[in-house]
């Protein structure tokens, strides 16, 4: 569909810094950054005497703050949870950094278990890596990564993953364009060994449940939202990258088979009744499953649907349907398939919240705000779902202390990480070396929280051309003052922030926005912007 972004916002300013950078520094000002890195380094220190650490990759806990003072975008802001939870998540993705003889890699569990590939790497989350890790002001990492999947000895498709689509919102953040253009022909023959192996005569791509990361799932395997819905953006991503590289006819064909595929899915896999996409059973005269799950939002993660589907959002915020006190459910609550259970399969996504899924469901919502018009869902859902998502980084230990904590699979109703309850007795009442041991899903490294508050909640909206979008999805009235700083974008430094009164930041009242230390735009409140970037 096309986007039109117009409509949703409440100012819009156009500024040409080439023209703007003849006026006097003195008119435009110059600043400083807003905040002290050192105000945050607290956290880092709470977090490392709270662990023990069992494994260290490149960067270990000692080195920690270091590697963070130098890479991450500052965040400050009135809820201390969602702040805190901020800064806990670079901790943690810090720790999935390692060094390999092909370079860096970025992984899953800090323990190797048996389901991995090489170096421990597991696709699954891999572009849950790449949205997060986007944002770190060294790409190093995440080149190296992006290298490793098809040309250091990676299993790309060991489990479906989005990996032209990562790619290339790396490339809208950094604005460098080698590495795709690079790794071009190893995307399109990734794209064409899902279609060897996964592509029905039907046009629509299957899936098993487990290799979807979502095993024991209600309506199992089938013609899924999750691939067909990866699918088209690795279409779209190729052709954007095929564009780039003056490979007109491949990017024409990527187009074709991405417009293929968003017919399918509308026309296939959407229960008109149930007014929600679903899985399709592969055999012969099967009717869409009857659950509503919560990947069926997951066409959105990609800007998918026609505006007249967005009615499938009316059921997120309802509490007989996804939400619940801990998180979103992963299956409806309506459904009779519906468990939260501790016996069997130690990660069922039959019930449970699980931070991945809650990933994915923000980033497509917060598309929604951005690109759709409609009336089910708003900013202060938004910010509702980001508290309780931040909020749930937690567990009690020893039943008195309790610390930040990322985890598998969450009690919607309890704030229970299930998998750690049940695993801790899993063998001769003690944990199972076989299942990864003691550090089986600690500091798990499955989601996104970092880039949700970065690119959904402050707004930056990387862009394929020179432009600087800030959209907000911060509620009217909500806070006083938030800051993000620091903040690496296609070469430039940015600042964003809002004081309300004043005293926040010392630097006047009211949102600006500052690009390479000089301010491009300042207004009275919130707003949405377009800034057109100088060129270097």
């Amino acid at each position: 569909m096309e986007i039109k972004k117009e409509n949703m916002f409440k100012c819009i300013y156009i500024i040409i810094i080439l023209i703007l950078s003849t006026f006097t520094v003195s008119a435009k000002g110059k600043s400083k950054p807003v905040l002290n890195p050192k105000s945050y380094k607290h956290y880092i220190d709470s977090f490392n005497k709270n662990d023990n650490e069992l494994f260290k990759g490149a960067f270990s806990n000692e080195e920690s703050w270091k590697f963070l003072s130098e890479n991450i975008p500052f965040f400050d802001c009135p809820d201390k949870e969602i702040e805190k939870t901020y800064y806990f998540r670079w901790w943690t993705y810090r720790k999935h950094i390692k060094k390999t003889p092909d370079g860096f890699v970025i992984t899953e569990f800090l323990p190797d278990v048996g389901w991995a590939g090489k170096y421990n790497t597991i696709s699954c989350a891999a572009a849950h890596h790449f949205y997060e890790g986007r944002w770190l002001r060294e790409q190093k990492y995440l080149n190296d990564y992006a290298v490793f999947w098809f040309r250091g000895g990676g299993s790309p498709r060991s489990y479906s993953f989005w990996a032209a689509n990562a790619l290339y919102n790396q490339y809208l953040t950094t604005g460098n364009a080698a590495l795709i253009k690079d790794l071009l022909p190893n995307l399109v023959e990734n794209y064409k060994s899902w279609e060897k192996d996964r592509l029905a005569e039907t046009g629509l791509f299957w899936q098993i449940d487990d290799r979807d990361g979502m095993e024991m799932s209600v309506c199992g395997s089938g013609y899924r939202a999750t691939i067909n819905s990866y699918m088209y953006g690795e279409a779209l991503a190729i052709s954007a990258i095929a564009t780039l590289s003056g490979e007109k006819d491949l990017a024409a064909q990527f187009s074709e088979k991405a417009k293929n595929i968003k017919h399918l899915v509308e026309n296939t896999l959407w229960d008109k009744t149930a007014e929600f996409f679903k899985v399709l059973p592969r055999s012969n005269g099967a009717k869409l499953c009857e659950s509503r799950e919560l990947h069926g939002y997951t066409p959105w993660y990609f800007n998918l649907p026609e505006q007249n589907f967005s009615s499938a959002w009316k059921f997120l915020m309802d509490t007989t349907y996804f939400l619940a006190p801990y998180g979103l459910t992963t299956t409806e609550r309506k459904s009779p398939g519906f468990r939260i259970s501790y016996e069997g399969h130690e990660c069922q996504w039959n019930g449970p919240s699980w931070p991945y899924a809650t990933s994915i469901t923000l980033t497509a919502l917060g598309n929604l705000l951005n690109n759709y018009s409609q009336q089910y869902v708003t900013k202060d859902d938004y910010y509702q779902l980001i508290k309780t998502y931040a909020e749930s980084h937690k567990i009690t230990l020893d039943g008195e202390n309790t610390i930040s904590w990322i985890d598998e699979n969450m009690n919607p109703f309890t704030g229970d990480w299930i998998s750690r309850t049940r695993l801790k007795s899993w063998e001769n009442g003690t944990w199972s070396k076989g299942k990864g041991g003691v550090e089986r899903g600690k500091d798990y490294n499955h989601s996104t929280y970092c880039d949700l508050i970065i690119s959904g909640l402050i707004g930056i909206r990387p862009q394929s051309d020179n432009h600087l979008d800030v959209y907000p999805l911060i509620p009217d009235n909500k806070w006083d003052y938030f800051c993000l700083d620091n903040l690496k974008y296609h070469g430039h430094e940015i600042t964003v922030y809002y004081d309300k009164t004043g005293k926040r930041y010392k630097k006047g009242k009211g949102f600006f926005i500052y690009i390479d230390g000089k301010r491009e735009l300042y207004n009275n409140e919130i707003c949405s912007v377009s800034i057109l970037l100088r060129k270097d």
